[in-house]
């Protein structure tokens, strides 16, 4: 049976819309370089880059990697010019975005559950944001005091989801075969996605997303409110 749960992040443990999220997020990026670029060009910018840096498959380079490969030359700046204001930026200025989103009160109670079954907990969010970022959005979601056996975040991951080489390197990672692993999350083709790695997976059902993209719509093994989610933890070995 299962003795790690991979769970996403945003949707799942996280109550945030991100209708609501990144335009509030973009427009408090966008002023730390105002005075270098438009906010439309960097959020055009900011959008492409990202967008490659999820189409990425080159085992040799991280996602950080690719990201800035791309971003820094349209932006105007040397990476070493940059990289100190973004970090200022994630880790001051991002924490105050926790007041659009909400704690779900089931995620921490389903974190601790399988934490105290022993499970190997693993945060396997789409690794598209730095460490900084990931680790306020767990604070907001009440769930960052436990011990993880891996964090997906752009600086130590080489792909995204929905890409089957994404799951096969959180496997690797963690040292996991894919029978040992469930995959919990909202996103109907990227946590889904899981399958095509050959872990069983597990749809959240209270925010679904369709994170779109060329992503395969694939069937999900179990589905559920966080509610079922809790009693399908419960009834673990």
């Amino acid at each position: 049976m299962f003795n790690a749960l991979l769970f996403d992040l945003d949707g799942t443990l996280l109550d945030i819309d991100m209708e609501i999220f990144l335009p509030r997020y973009f427009q408090v990026l966008t002023e730390r370089f105002s005075w270098l670029i438009k906010p439309e060009d960097f959020v055009k910018h900011l959008l492409h880059s990202t967008h490659v840096m999820i189409m990425n498959k080159d085992p040799e380079k991280t996602n950080e990697e690719v990201f800035m490969e791309e971003f820094v030359p349209r932006i105007g700046l040397s990476r070493e010019e940059m990289q100190p204001i973004l970090t200022d930026f994630y880790t001051n200025d991002f924490g105050l975005l926790g007041k659009y989103t909400r704690r779900k009160p089931l995620a921490r109670k389903i974190i601790n559950l399988a934490h105290e079954k022993g499970l190997v907990l693993i945060i396997a969010t789409n690794p598209v944001f730095p460490r900084l970022a990931i680790e306020h959005r767990m604070r907001w979601a009440g769930i960052s005091d436990f011990p993880y056996a891996l964090i997906t975040t752009y600086e130590n991951m080489h792909f995204c989801k929905p890409h089957r080489e994404y799951y096969e390197e959180v496997l690797s990672l963690t040292r996991r075969k894919a029978e040992e692993c469930l995959m919990i999350g909202n996103d109907i083709r990227g946590d889904v996605a899981a399958k095509k790695a050959g872990i069983t997976t597990f749809l959240v059902k209270d925010h679904l997303l369709d994170s779109g993209g060329e992503g395969e719509l694939l069937t999900p093994d179990y589905q559920g409110d966080l509610a079922d989610l809790l009693s399908f933890i419960k009834a673990l070995p």
